[in-house]
């Protein structure tokens, strides 16, 4: 065994990307010693970190029970399984294994506001920043998006941090100890890493544990709390609140109301956000703002101006009367599910672009949900045959080797009045370089169309 893995007191770096990268940064910045580690023989970034740390030991390829258990602490990536053999097998020998957030929260004293769920998780915790942001908080905004944990201590000292949080994050996370913790909904997915659902849901669930304020989802069952129990709890949903920890929707004087209780909040039409799964977001943005004490001015203000993210619901264009949305970052069947729930209109049927990588999901809900007021679908990437098979027989479909064939054909198909949604359920990785890559390629599409 190479002498330069031989150290105790070191700690290796398992994943040479994002996160992996923004560690090597912490650890330099505080005198530690590392190595680091990636599965890949040629990773991304390979030749940019031998330059700025030369010293450093690298490991490629498969990883080994004698290199992950020669150091005292394994940092991992969420790319990389903690359920790989060598750090199983170090963890028994007594070596930590930790991720980028743990360190960040075993060295941040101000408060967190911590977000997870399958979908919207980015919006909702873009949001709340936006809140905080408006209250006059000096407040840092990342975690699984936008920057890395560790990055945000570059910023200097803030009033308070609002994370976006994966299931695989929280799989290394112990310290977390959120002031404000939400899980917004669950939907299958990264099935392809977990052995089942349950072992999806449980990992999403650590989110809540020690946490001051549990938020959940009462639309989603999965979502209540199995940690946590003595935590303060609110709760979201489309329904009416029925007690005053209950934030909902409310008819007065024939127009809908966001809810805390019997606390009026704001009317729905003054929520930037589009469709069903728009109000929804918005109400779990206030549970969080309410755990994290913002005031109501803020959050009102926010809620009002704040604008849809790009690749999630992004109105791109109107071309000859029809409506085309962006909802490229819909990677699995409930964020699809949830944005045609949203954006649909009785009067307005919705075509449907679907395909792509879809990560060993279950697509028999599409055979009952697509069967109304979808208008056609169009099918693109690899897993497109599987999803075929599970939608309904009568409805019309087509398969297209590339997403710009899709969308020529369906400015054909669609009518005046029709809308067109790119909201996939599959990753995107067949095809394209990321969900970006992908939404980005469609709205070009939308904008060489004729108008």
């Amino acid at each position: 065994m190479n002498s330069a893995y031989q150290n105790k007191d070191d700690y290796l770096i398992i994943g040479l990307g994002k996160t992996g990268l923004s560690v090597a940064r912490y650890l330099t910045a505080r005198g530690k010693p590392f190595s680091i580690a990636d599965t890949r023989l040629n990773p991304p970034g390979l030749e940019a970190f031998r330059q700025d740390w030369p010293e450093v030991s690298i490991w490629l390829g498969p990883l080994d029970i004698e290199l992950t258990s020669s150091v005292s602490c394994l940092v991992v990536s969420p790319g990389i399984s903690i359920a790989d053999p060598a750090i199983e097998a170090a963890q028994k020998l007594g070596v930590g294994v930790v991720g980028d957030v743990e360190l960040f929260c075993r060295e941040v004293e101000q408060p967190i506001i911590a977000i997870t769920g399958s979908n919207a998780k980015s919006t909702v915790t873009s949001l709340v920043g936006e809140m905080a942001a408006i209250a006059g908080l000096q407040v840092g905004v990342g975690g699984n998006i936008g920057l890395p944990v560790l990055d945000l201590l570059a910023q200097g000292k803030q009033d308070l941090y609002v994370l976006e949080l994966s299931s695989f994050q929280l799989e290394t996370t112990q310290s977390l100890n959120a002031l404000g913790a939400a899980l917004l909904n669950i939907s299958e997915d990264h099935l392809d890493r977990y052995t089942g659902l349950d072992d999806y849901v449980f990992a999403k669930q650590r989110i809540f544990h020690r946490c001051s304020t549990a938020i959940f989802n009462r639309d989603d069952p999965l979502t209540l709390p199995i940690h946590g129990l003595n935590a303060a709890r609110l709760s979201f949903g489309l329904a009416a609140p029925s007690q005053t920890n209950e934030l909902g929707l409310v008819m007065h004087n024939n127009e809908r109301w966001l809810m805390k209780g019997e606390t009026s909040l704001m009317p729905a039409s003054e929520v930037s956000l589009v469709g069903e799964h728009g109000l929804a977001n918005a109400l779990a943005a206030f549970a969080l703002g309410f755990a994290a004490k913002l005031p109501l001015a803020a959050m009102r203000s926010a809620v009002t101006h704040f604008k849809a993210l790009p690749h999630r619901c992004e109105l791109i264009a109107e071309r000859k009367g029809v409506t085309f949305y962006n909802d490229s970052k819909a990677t699995n069947v409930g964020a699809m599910l949830a944005a045609v729930k949203g954006l649909a209109k009785p009067e307005a049927p919705t075509w449907v672009i679907l395909g792509g990588e879809g990560k060993g999901q279950d697509f028999s809900p599409l055979k009952t949900a697509l069967a109304k007021n979808i208008a056609g679908v169009a099918l693109i990437g690899r897993d497109a045959a599987i999803i075929a098979e599970h939608l309904p027989e009568a409805l019309l479909q087509k398969n297209f080797s590339h997403l710009q064939q899709a969308v020529a054909w369906l400015a054909e198909e669609a009518k005046m009045g029709e809308q067109v949604l790119l909201s996939p359920a599959c990753a995107s990785f067949d095809q394209f370089n990321s969900f970006e890559q992908r939404g980005e390629v469609f709205a070009q599409c939308v904008f060489d169309l004729p108008s």
